[in-house]
């Protein structure tokens, strides 16, 4: 029997999200809300899986190259991560440039605070002030930060997640809560063999799967909703038009639920697109950051030109092209 959660318990901004999004003419969810408490457990395990690549690659540039980040953006800044997850990546970058403060900023306010809680085991002296909230839009930091530079932090490829004009906006929106002078230390996916990418989002053992339909049992926990998660399977395809992984859930066969009073029906093939993980080669990926108006300042990437860590320096407002 499906939890049911009485309307004002439920957040209004994943149900009325959920409602918009099935009842487009292509369906489709935000992929935040993948990120419960289940959700971001999954994610972290699906880093640890031998096809998985970005996560490993990506920590091992960052081992190599958080002592050159120290050396051209100095120390002694705040740290602010955007969409911390479990802070598995950020010793690296703090025991480097050792910040005044870090402020994990992270939807899942849950699993937030106990990542936040873990890491301060690590660096008793360190004062780390986590921030729930949506970091698409621009936030107000802790107190204590708000006069030191900062140091915005975003591994994980998750800019990828955006279609480009939402990436633009939301680094729009990361310079404007980092504030003027402010650096950004990013982590972006290259554009590689097919094979490679689809393996790295369906992994043999389906823990990318379990992690795709946990969002369906998540409508059901915490909207009251009906669906039949049997009824339902994970797709990874490669669009190359948009450069894009996307994850999609597929009905398996014929099938229908209601949430909050509405009826939704899927014929068999019909999916909801979940999840985009866009890839970038190296112009690309300088264009978006530009558009944003973060000038690059240095890049790194591995010996087999996977990933790509990049440092961006915020600029200033310019009257001219």
């Amino acid at each position: 029997m499906h939890q049911r959660l009485h309307a004002p318990e439920a957040d209004p901004a994943f149900r009325a999200d959920v409602l918009a999004g099935l009842s487009a003419p292509v369906p489709a969810i935000p992929a935040r809300w993948l990120y419960d408490r289940r959700g971001s457990e999954l994610f972290e395990a699906i880093t640890d899986l031998p096809e998985y690549y970005p996560t490993r690659t990506e920590a091992a540039l960052l081992e190599a190259h958080c002592p050159e980040v120290a050396a051209i953006a100095g120390t002694g800044d705040a740290v602010i991560e955007f969409g911390s997850g479990s802070s598995a990546k950020t010793p690296i970058l703090l025991r480097a440039v050792e910040p005044c403060a870090y402020v994990p900023i992270d939807i899942s306010g849950e699993f937030l605070r106990s990542s936040a809680a873990a890491l301060q085991e690590d660096f008793p002296g360190l004062p780390i002030l986590p921030v729930e909230g949506d970091f698409m839009r621009t936030l107000e930091l802790p107190e204590p930060v708000r006069g030191a530079t900062k140091l915005g932090f975003f591994p994980g490829s998750t800019i990828g997640n955006m279609v480009p004009r939402t990436a633009v906006d939301l680094l729009r929106a990361m310079k404007d809560t980092l504030g003027s002078g402010a650096w950004l230390l990013i982590g972006m996916d290259r554009i590689k063999d097919v094979e490679i990418l689809l393996a790295a989002y369906d992994d043999a053992q389906g823990i990318t799967a379990e992690f795709n339909l946990n969002l369906l049992h998540r409508i059901n926990a915490e909207l009251g909703a009906d669906i039949d998660i049997s009824a339902w399977r994970h797709r990874a395809i490669w669009n190359d038009d948009r450069a894009r992984i996307e994850m999609h859930l597929e009905a398996v066969h014929a099938t229908g639920f209601t949430i909050a009073g509405q009826h939704f029906a899927f014929a068999a093939g019909e999916t909801i697109h979940t999840e985009n993980s866009h890839k970038y080669s190296y112009r690309d990926a300088r264009l978006l950051l530009l558009a944003a108006g973060w000038g690059v300042v240095k890049e790194w990437t591995d010996a087999e030109d996977r990933f790509a860590i990049i440092l961006a320096q915020a600029e200033a407002p310019r009257f001219a092209p």
